[in-house]
């Protein structure tokens, strides 16, 4: 199967990715720093009691709300790809009760300690972290409710697996709701550029793929549920703020001209809210 692969994209390995997405972690430039926009652009829904501070906000790095649209309830059991410092783990958890349980999956040590000091905090003990790849997820087979991931899956180069072990995680029943970033027609210098892979753009497929890498998998009913566009100068931030510290003092001197390249690619770029089940 080829849908989920890109022809022309430079491949960026898993443990690259980790490492960017922890220095952004610890930059001084969060909220938009490698990811499509971060928390602020992902139209979080206020929820009354709902564990989330604004150090929280700025520290995920997501392009949507997928626990808001899930029927997640309580006493399941629910995955989240890609947790990084735990925003949805806590709202999973929140919906879950403490009768529920809720596992996160990351391949940064950075983020997996930032998501369990998050869980503590906020008094949670149904929160697991656990570390690793979400091509070879480590989670028993039909043991999962709920697989949800917040702009995660555009970064893996293996999406074909990602969707399979999506699958066979799941229990008969289970179901998947994700937030994530699609493209089509991506320029060929967007492609090769790892930068903006880690920045959630270059390794972006189109919908159409995405559905059918899905429903390839064995997961039924593959539909996207809501599209949000981003503006160009939302996108010229988000690659600005994915470059390395030495090199931020550029980021006056470049946004001109990374904001008019970023006129056609906004048009050909957007985060996606995908259901799918899995009998």
């Amino acid at each position: 199967m080829k849908c989920c692969k890109k022809e022309g994209t430079v491949p960026v390995s898993a443990d690259f990715i980790a490492q960017k997405y922890a220095e952004a972690l610890h930059s001084d430039s969060r909220g938009i720093v490698a990811g499509t926009g971060g928390a602020r652009f992902a139209t979080y829904v206020p929820r009354e009691g709902a564990p989330v501070s604004p150090e929280m906000l700025e520290s995920s790095f997501g392009c949507g709300d997928p626990v808001a649209f899930s029927e997640i309830r309580v006493g399941q059991t629910v995955l989240d790809l890609g947790s990084g410092a735990g925003l949805d783990l806590l709202l999973a958890a929140s919906k879950v009760g403490p009768s529920g349980k809720v596992i996160g999956v990351d391949l940064s040590d950075d983020m997996i300690e930032r998501a369990r000091m998050n869980a503590q905090a906020a008094g949670y003990a149904n929160i697991e972290l656990r570390r690793g790849a979400i091509e070879e997820l480590p989670v028993e087979s039909a043991s999962i409710d709920w697989v949800i991931s917040n702009c995660v899956i555009n970064l893996s180069a293996d999406k074909e697996r990602v969707f399979q072990e999506i699958a066979r995680v799941l229990r008969p029943g289970g179901q998947v709701l994700v937030s994530d970033i699609v493209a089509e027609n991506l320029p060929f210098w967007v492609r090769r550029s790892g930068l903006l892979t880690v920045a959630c753009v270059a390794g972006a497929i189109p919908e159409a793929d995405y559905l059918a890498g899905m429903r390839a998998a064995g997961l039924q009913d593959a539909t996207i549920r809501g599209r949000m566009h981003y503006s160009p100068s939302q996108m010229a931030a988000v690659v600005l703020d994915s470059l390395s510290g030495w090199t931020r003092w550029l980021n006056w001197c470049l946004r001109p001209l990374i904001s008019a390249l970023a006129k056609p690619i906004a048009g050909r770029l957007w985060s996606v809210r995908v259901s799918a089940r899995f009998d």
